[in-house]
């Protein structure tokens, strides 16, 4: 009975320290979780940030390479309506205003003999010969604008799992909380194991998270 009476308040003490250490590690991992969730969740928002300031670059140069195509659309009509009324200088003026990446597709096309050939392209606009160093610019940041998206969602993947980690931690603190209230040792030992488990398994799963610290 005199060693029974000296193994109760051991196993106590042991339990309180179990519970405390459990209560500290938990809030240090819930402070923690919370301040990469709000780092996770400024990168999300600088990733969007990015995304929208690029797709706005990418519909100016869009808007660019459209007058650009106005532009030798225009000067392609006055070009044949010249020629087809055998009007020669007029046709040379504006075969000299063709800018130059219309002229190299307009150069290709005449190669083609289209007057002749049935198998030349309709226009010089069909030919691989046009293309509009704007609309490849465009095109080229439509393409940033994604991968900032993307990388957008992922933030808002990874703000999101640090978020549960808080939850998860928050429950530890309650059952190492709960398990020094309850009457019963029974009672306290399931709390505090499952307080101890959830912990465990949530530290797991957090190592295996990235991690964010630039200041």
């Amino acid at each position: 009975m005199h060693g029974d009476g000296r193994g109760a308040p051991l196993t106590e003490r042991r339990f309180e320290i179990v519970a405390t250490v459990l209560l500290a590690l938990a809030a240090v991992a819930t402070a923690w979780s919370s301040y990469q969730a709000a780092r996770w969740q400024g990168e999300q928002a600088r990733s969007f940030g990015r995304a929208n300031a690029t797709r706005i670059e990418s519909a100016r140069a869009s808007g660019v390479a459209n007058r650009q195509v106005q532009v030798d659309v225009a000067t392609f009509i006055q070009w044949v309506d010249a020629y087809a009324h055998n009007d020669g200088r007029l046709a040379s003026f504006y075969r000299k205003r063709f800018r130059p990446e219309f002229a190299r597709a307009a150069d290709a096309w005449i190669a083609t003999r289209p007057l002749v050939n049935p198998q030349a392209p309709l226009t010089p606009f069909a030919m691989p010969q046009y293309r509009l160093a704007a609309q490849d610019e465009a095109e080229a940041l439509e393409q940033r604008a994604a991968d900032f998206a993307a990388q957008a969602s992922v933030n808002i993947d990874r703000a999101t799992r640090y978020v549960l980690c808080v939850v998860l931690f928050a429950a530890s603190l309650f059952f190492a909380g709960i398990s020094t209230r309850l009457p019963t040792h029974t009672g306290r030992t399931v709390a505090l194991a499952i307080g101890c488990s959830v912990f465990l398994g949530t530290i797991v799963w957090l190592a295996t998270f990235p991690v964010n610290v630039d200041v």
